[in-house]
């Protein structure tokens, strides 16, 4: 087609770039002063993604990993009825507009998305995660699961570490959804009968809470309990404290203990005015009803009181200790 061509055509004088480049890299590595030079700091491995240092690092995504601290800190928690997603929203100006620049988006009715570092990469990567959604449904007539929509996206994110045209995102980026329940085959339950497997239904129900996290290198994990961006430490540290494996947490406790740990991590952004963002998805019997929604504002506003209040309470103890 003619879309393809001109594709093609714009490649062309960038394929001949990236030649030159190589060869001049190739040459500059032939140097003593090159080859032999510790590889701490780059010295030359990190002027592509696609190349790796003798030590099997790529420094170009350590690079985009630090550019995660940009902003403020993301916490997800995940509960026994859904799953409550925190930003914390560092007011670079007085002038901004109260509540702009949203930081967690909602890219199917049941799954969202909240990501710390460099804003244009994250709305970049919001926007093909709605695209990947919105074709699932298209092609199987059905909601993209959130697993799925998780693998799809860390290929994406992967695909950006692999060659010298593109560099990576420089965003950690934290999933949450709800899926809903349904009786269907999975991996290993293949079978002939009427209960499992070959077109029968099993006896067993998958879906419900979700929460993964996508890091630059294209890597995820599933969590109970994920924190990323400048105080991630804090935050993790806050969140290890619940007991999140054990399962017994509601979404609503979620919400304050999220506010707590949002006002905790905050003190490593040396305590600068910021906005606190949050949102919930909870399954069909819950609050939101399966779909992924904003907090409402009296029970942020609550959270945020109660945050405040311990952690003045915590100060004067640190007084009282310190005298």
């Amino acid at each position: 087609s003619s879309a393809q061509l001109c594709f093609c055509s714009a490649l062309l004088p960038l394929d001949r770039y990236l030649y030159r480049y190589f060869i001049t890299f190739h040459k500059r590595l032939q140097q003593p002063s090159i080859a032999n030079a510790p590889c701490h700091h780059g010295t030359g491995y990190d002027l592509l993604n696609s190349i790796f240092s003798p030590d099997g690092r790529n420094f170009q995504v350590e690079y985009a990993a630090k550019a995660t601290e940009i902003g403020g800190t993301a916490i997800g928690i995940r509960c026994k009825d859904g799953v409550v997603l925190a930003v914390e929203k560092v007011v670079a100006s007085k002038l901004l507009k109260p509540n702009a620049n949203k930081r967690i988006a909602t890219v199917d009715s049941h799954i969202g998305i909240v990501y710390t570092g460099m804003d244009p990469d994250g709305r970049r990567f919001v926007d093909c995660a709605r695209a990947e959604s919105r074709d699932w449904r298209e092609n199987f007539k059905t909601p993209i699961s959130t697993a799925d929509l998780v693998t799809r996206m860390g290929g994406f994110i992967q695909s950006h570490t692999m060659y010298g045209s593109v560099r990576p995102f420089g965003i950690t980026a934290i999933v949450a959804g709800v899926d809903t329940s349904e009786e269907m085959p999975v991996d290993g339950e293949v079978g002939s009968g009427p209960s499992c497997g070959a077109g029968g239904k099993v006896k067993a129900k998958h879906g419900g809470p979700y929460l993964f996290m996508i890091d630059p290198s294209g890597s995820y994990w599933g969590f109970y309990g994920a924190a990323t961006g400048k105080g991630r430490q804090s935050a993790k540290a806050e969140l290890e404290k619940l007991d999140l494996p054990s399962n017994n947490m509601t979404i609503r406790e979620a919400v304050k203990e999220a506010a707590k740990i949002i006002y905790i991590a905050s003190k490593d952004n040396k305590d600068k005015a910021f906005e606190l963002e949050m949102t919930w998805v909870s399954g069909v019997d819950g609050p939101t009803k399966g779909r992924h929604e904003h907090v409402p504002k009296e029970l942020v506003d609550e959270a945020e009181k109660l945050a405040r209040a311990e952690g003045e309470s915590d100060d004067d103890e640190n007084e009282q200790m310190a005298d």
